[in-house]
């Protein structure tokens, strides 16, 4: 099984949003037993709060629900416990450095690192266009998974 732990600052935008899409593709494919993908914050701002409105309605666009899903905080234990522990932009690579205090498996990265265009995800609680944040996580989830998906379930 693939542990896969996406992180934003306080897991109600762009972490989530990263999450269901990535469950998404995984579940189209019938790869759900192979699977495990998770969310999670670097502050404890948003815990125990909903995903965003933006969010929800941008994934329901796509038939994606968000339903259960409340903010959680990454633990430093989070790091045994993933393959991959991907943030949306470097403020949140910094974050989940000082919460776990090292990456000797090289887990931590980006998620638009996965790309042909390395970068930052922005942030829609500030930005407010959940469209651009949606198109990023959609291509770097869809590269994310290509990359670790076995062959004959890549997307096309």
């Amino acid at each position: 099984m693939i542990n896969v732990l996406f992180v934003c600052h306080g897991n109600i935008c762009r972490s989530p949003m990263a999450e269901f899409v990535l469950k998404d593709m995984i579940h189209k494919r019938g790869l759900d037993d192979d699977f495990y993908v998770a969310s999670a914050a670097t502050s404890t701002e948003e815990t125990g709060n909903p995903v965003h409105p933006g969010t929800r309605n941008k994934l329901r666009q796509y038939g994606i629900s968000t339903e259960g899903k409340y903010a959680v905080t990454m633990r430093r234990s989070d790091y045994d416990k993933y393959d991959y522990i991907i943030g949306m932009e470097q403020y949140n690579i910094r974050n989940i450095l000082r919460i776990t205090g090292r990456d000797p498996e090289h887990k931590v990265c980006r998620l638009l690192d996965f790309t042909e265009n390395p970068g930052d995800i922005a942030d829609p609680w500030y930005t407010g266009n959940f469209d651009a944040t949606y198109n990023d996580i959609y291509e770097g989830c869809t590269a994310f998974f290509n990359k670790i998906a076995p062959a004959d379930r890549k997307q096309k």
